[in-house]
């Protein structure tokens, strides 16, 4: 029926994006904890180095501060099943 891959979010990439936005933005990690208002930065150090991934809601919120759309800021490649 489908001939596509699957799509599957690279995590490591994604997380270096979301770090290269950051900085790009000069924005410092507690900028971005404060906007979340997290009592530590502990997600977003997680979210930068790929080891998981922001909610959704948290991606949206993410393109709005880095002023840039969700699909700059994943990474995509295909998984053949």
């Amino acid at each position: 029926m489908f001939n596509e891959s699957l799509p599957v979010i690279d995590m490591q990439a994604t997380g270096r994006n979301i770090e290269k936005l950051r900085r790009l933005n000069r924005l410092k990690v507690v900028d971005v904890q404060d906007y979340f208002d997290f009592n530590t930065p502990q997600a977003i150090y997680k979210w930068e180095r790929g080891r998981s991934l922001p909610s959704l809601e948290n991606l949206l919120a993410l393109a709005k501060i880095y002023n840039c759309a969700i699909e700059d800021i994943i990474v995509v490649r295909d998984h053949k099943p």
